[in-house]
């Protein structure tokens, strides 16, 4: 394992790319559910990564085609797309048993396993009790605004471990990142691992559970389809993975906190989906809970 070197705080430029990104991958929600009813979920992540992976690879075959010479990092690389693909193989699979709001509160408990693995293996970005309190109070703000209810079945609770485990497995390929020579490679190589890599695992998942290609799928479909795979995984993914290498990781991570909130103000906005009477107030607990990650220490 490389030795992590120094991250920076968040600036200007890593907020606003946040808040770019956050926003586009709430807008995804949607995008999938308007294209669940003619291609299934396992088919549509699949699809992304495939895509993906075509347009980033011949993006960096046209601009950088050197970063493809042998450099000793494809072991980790593969590690890394492996984590990518058991991320979205728990989250899909764990929609089929729980409900989306639970997924959704679920799958951003990220930040708390990104938190404590860099808390363990980066003393440099260790959190401090202040820090620690905004990401509680930034998750408990995320559940007031999903409005989740308790737990009803033992189907919903195998659910809820299922992306409970996604979340968990996108901490760890974040902490992959940052504290391995990973963080070395270009953003574009880096996410060209994970692209290529889950598209044939994706793929093969899609046909072991027995989903079957779409007989005909509508331009609304195309449309959303294309949405995930050329913006959400094309651009917005290799942004990310930039970022993660440069600034530290549960500062950035504690602004996933915003997608699942922006995610009910899209689903609002686009398919008339009902927003919790508590959505205000939850609003205020997640800014203040990344307010306070990001707080610079007294000196």
């Amino acid at each position: 394992m490389a030795p992590p070197n120094l991250a920076r705080p968040l600036d200007i430029t890593a907020v606003l790319l946040m808040l770019l990104f956050c926003a586009s991958w709430s807008v995804q929600q949607v995008a999938t559910k308007l294209a669940m009813p003619e291609v299934p979920s396992m088919i549509q992540a699949a699809i992304r990564s495939s895509g993906g992976a075509v347009a980033v690879g011949l993006w960096m075959l046209l601009r950088t085609p050197e970063v493809f010479r042998s450099d000793g990092s494809a072991k980790l690389g593969l590690i890394a797309g492996l984590l990518f693909a058991l991320e979205f193989f728990l989250l899909f699979l764990g929609l089929k048993f729980t409900t989306a709001s639970h997924a959704v509160l679920f799958l951003y408990t990220s930040p708390f396993f990104v938190a404590l693995g860099i808390n363990f293996l980066v003393p440099s970005e260790k959190l401090r009790p202040l820090q620690w309190a905004g990401l509680v109070l930034s998750f408990v703000g995320v559940a007031m605004a999903l409005g989740v209810s308790g737990i009803m079945s033992t189907t919903q609770l195998l659910g809820d471990l299922l992306v409970l485990c996604a979340g968990a497995v996108w901490g760890s390929l974040t902490v992959l990142v940052r504290v391995t020579s990973l963080r070395s490679l270009s953003a574009l190589k880096l996410m060209l691992y994970q692209l290529a890599v889950s598209a044939v695992l994706l793929s093969l998942a899609a046909v072991l559970i027995g989903e079957a290609w779409p007989a005909q799928i509508s331009p609304l479909s195309w449309a959303s389809l294309a949405y995930q795979t050329f913006w959400v995984g094309s651009v917005t993914f290799v942004g990310w993975m930039w970022l993660v290498t440069r600034y530290r990781s549960a500062e950035l991570a504690s602004f996933g906190f915003l997608t699942p909130v922006l995610g009910v103000v899209a689903g609002w906005a686009i398919m008339g989906d009902p927003i919790s009477p508590f959505f205000a107030l939850a609003v205020v607990c997640v800014a203040g809970g990344i307010l306070l990650v990001n707080r610079p220490p007294k000196t």
